[in-house]
Formats: structure tokens, sequence, C-alpha cells
């Protein structure tokens, strides 16, 4: 114990950051075990689209929307969302609805936003469009 104590005295930035890095991984563990948004890996987010008719929809921009999305996606940009323009999805507020961005970080943001509008069934995809390229799942392009 008294090792712990001396390299606490002796390292005092070293253990902040220490102790502030697992409050966060507390913290997030936590909010993510509350949350009712569910991060869902692509092989899931597949089988909710072919056996749930799940509803994509991709929050990124016009240009990244282009160059790649997946099949039957809602292109509903994040600052729609934010703005609370949600005409697109209104007849799908029932549905399972899968949230994609490019690594996941901004769809459970967009995810959370449909929750609190009152959609019910929102997930979000684990590693956006970057896992779900890496796992060699279809995109389609848009033409210009």
């Amino acid at each position: 114990m008294q090792e712990y104590i001396d390299f606490l005295s002796r390292h005092p930035m070293l253990s902040a950051a220490w102790v502030g890095l697992l409050a966060a991984v507390v913290f997030m563990t936590v909010k993510s075990l509350f949350s009712k948004v569910k991060n869902i890996p692509a092989a899931e987010a597949v089988r909710m689209i072919n056996k749930e008719d799940a509803v994509v929809v991709d929050v990124r921009g016009d240009d990244e929307f282009r160059k790649g999305h997946i099949a039957n996606a809602i292109h509903l940009p994040l600052s729609e969302i934010k703005n609370n323009e949600l005409s697109a999805l209104e007849k799908h507020k029932d549905a399972p609805i899968i949230v994609v961005c490019n690594a996941g970080m901004s769809s459970v943001q967009a995810a959370q936003m449909l929750v609190s509008a009152g959609f019910g069934h929102v997930f979000s995809l684990q590693g956006g469009m970057t896992d779900w390229k890496a796992a060699n799942l279809l995109v389609v392009r848009k033409k210009r």
C-alpha cells in the first residue's frame, strides 16, 4: 500500500489523469446501460433490415452520402434532425430505426434526438459506415 501512496505523491499529474480516465469510463458505461439507444454491430443491423424491416437513416453530409451508403437508406443530415425536420421519418415512427454516420459517434447523438422526438425503437450502427465497409457489406452510390 505504501508503494501506491509513494507513486501518487511523486506523480500527481499522472495520478490525476488516471483518476479522470477511470471516472470517464465508469460514467460512459453507466450512461450506456441506461440509454434508450443501443449500439448494434453490422451483422445485427443486417438481420434487423432483413427480418424486421428496419429503416436505415444516414446522418452524414451530402457528399459522404453520395460516395456510398447502405441500400435504401434515408438521407437525413444531422442538422435536419437538430432542427426537428423529421417529416421523412414520420411514417416509420413504429419501425426499428438504425442511425448511421461515419464512425458511430454522431449517430448516437442523432438517435437520442429521435428518441426524444417520440421514435420508439432507435439503434445506432456501431462503428458506422467504417465498420460496415470493413465487413464488406453492400454499399450503393448515388448518381450525381
